[in-house]
């Protein structure tokens, strides 16, 4: 399936859709989470590497809930017929 055409609407939508504050709470705990593993030696600046939340949840970050993953393993998965994670 190819990926969505950066168009400047969809740039505005994008950048609208980041701007509500739910979405600001999620991206600064997906930040403090990589702060987290950065402070065990984890993760380190451009190593090209993710935190991932096993549990899918970017508000979770307790210890057992983090791991560190590569860009495609975390940025992929498989998907059910609804085109959701499976």
């Amino acid at each position: 399936m190819p990926s969505q055409k950066n168009t400047p609407a969809r740039q505005r939508a994008q950048a609208k859709y980041n701007a509500k504050p739910e979405q600001k709470k999620r991206r600064a705990q997906r930040n403090a989470a990589r702060r987290k593993m950065e402070a065990a030696g984890r993760v380190h600046k451009g190593d090209s590497k993710d935190v991932a939340h096993k549990g899918n949840n970017p508000r979770n970050n307790s210890a057992s809930n983090l791991a560190v993953q590569s860009k495609a393993k975390n940025r992929s998965f498989k998907r059910d017929k609804n085109a959701r994670r499976a």
